[in-house]
């Protein structure tokens, strides 16, 4: 099924489509590869449905327009361990929904206009989104709340569907949730990138829903939550996305725990082994990535626990020592330690030429382009987030900053202007420089 052309239909759009002129005026191009930059992105969030579908098919790699999105979209292919090279690129799709009083929807329409402004992946390696809200959050979910009101993304709620901040339930009629995520996930295939999500393991941060009763702590001793937790996630990747970020990984089977800041029980070792590999084995996709929230350090005992890879171990202000570790895993195509150009905790206030510093060593400190580190940036290391919050802000409180109480005015006041739009062609300078490695 087209899943591109029943959301165009189920919003009021036509499936024929056209060139973009606004595309091609703002294209930033690096060879055969294309997106948009230097912008700020109230310029892209902006855009209807339809544009920026357009968007997408005009910064095709390819050499014809498609005036009907193809019925086919296959992910880009880098082979079975292209998660050990890529850049991961979180989207805050709750920050960037649709926010209009006090409502929040339609986060993963946001998040396929915000793709035509996504660097596209490279010849050696792929850029994949993550995106931080799939499940609905434990309180407040639909809405956003004051600046300083707790609506915390690392809340989730299991077996009620998936979050109203992120899935347009007003259309649900005639294209389902997991239909919509499946839309978003041939767009973002169709322009060169990887896709995944992020989600939670610490069990007091974990309801499940049950119809017409109180909601149920989760418990990973109990085998319904724990085949509930699998079964979840691999509906998501049969919906597209290949790669899943782990918060608190590092702590799995009570590993390192003074350090721990997660509220409540993990999973054991063994558990978490046998969840990685049922979510390979009842998928089917020998090409997933798992990514654990600082799990590095003992690189064996990640490796073996099914990972990919894990964050916050190499100095990423240090070119030498990027290069130097990216040289002692060449030959290690199961796991390899990444570089954090920022994460989820970030809480602001680092100059725009350090991030660009640590994104240019996360594209560049190696050999060979088959060397490369995998990486981690947030929303904010490619479009700059306003002064008085920070990323983390966003992830624990979901604010409107619309003057007029419209979507567009809250995109508009969220990220920075004259300066955001500068620093976003520098990031595009960077990437331009990578692409074609």
């Amino acid at each position: 099924m087209n899943y591109v052309n029943k959301l165009l239909k189920a919003c009021g759009y036509d499936t024929t489509l056209h060139e973009d002129e606004w595309t091609r005026k703002h294209l930033y191009a690096s060879g055969i590869k294309k997106w948009i930059a230097n912008i700020i992105p109230y310029e892209v969030l902006n855009r209807s449905l339809k544009e920026s579908v357009e968007s997408i098919v005009t910064l095709c790699e390819c050499y014809n327009f498609y005036n009907n999105f193809p019925d086919t979209i296959y992910t880009p292919d880098y082979g079975d361990k292209w998660g050990v090279r890529a850049n991961y690129i979180e989207i805050n799709n709750r920050a960037i929904a649709q926010m209009r009083n006090n409502s929040c929807k339609n986060g993963i329409i946001s998040s396929i206009k915000i793709l035509p402004a996504i660097p596209p992946s490279a010849k050696s390696w792929a850029n994949c989104i993550i995106l931080s809200q799939i499940f609905p959050n434990i309180y407040g979910d639909g809405y956003n709340k004051g600046i300083s009101e707790e609506n915390s993304i690392y809340g989730i709620k299991l077996n009620c569907d998936y979050s109203k901040n992120i899935i347009d339930f007003d259309i649900a009629n005639k294209i389902s949730p997991i239909e919509q995520f499946k839309a978003f996930n041939d767009l973002a295939h169709f322009r060169g990138l990887k896709t995944g999500f992020r989600t939670v393991i610490s069990a007091d941060q974990i309801k499940i829903c049950r119809t017409n009763e109180e909601d149920e702590t989760f418990n990973w001793s109990n085998n319904e939550h724990f085949e509930l937790f699998i079964n979840e996630h691999v509906k998501l990747i049969n919906s597209g996305f290949e790669a899943i970020f782990i918060d608190s990984a590092k702590h799995i089977g009570g590993y390192d725990m003074g350090n721990y800041t997660g509220v409540g029980e993990l999973p054991k070792y063994e558990q978490m082994q046998y969840i990685l590999h049922e979510i390979r084995k009842r998928t089917g996709k020998t090409t997933l990535s798992f990514i654990g929230e600082k799990s590095t350090g003992d690189f064996k005992r990640y490796e073996n626990l099914g990972l990919t890879s894990g964050t916050a171990f190499i100095e990423p202000d240090n070119y030498d020592e990027v290069k130097k570790w990216s040289m002692e895993f060449k030959y290690n195509n199961n796991y390899k330690p990444g570089i954090e150009v920022s994460n989820d905790n970030d809480s602001g206030g680092r100059s725009y030429e350090d991030r660009l510093n640590r994104i240019n060593n996360s594209l560049f400190a190696y050999e060979y382009p088959s060397d490369k580190l995998p990486s981690f940036m947030q929303m904010e290391d490619i479009f700059p987030l306003r002064y008085d919050t920070n990323t983390h802000h966003l992830m624990m409180t979901n604010p409107s900053y619309s003057t007029d109480g419209t979507p567009e005015s809250h995109w508009e006041n969220l990220f920075t202007k004259d300066d955001g739009r500068e620093y976003n062609k520098k990031v595009a300078e960077l990437f331009a420089h990578a692409l074609n490695l």
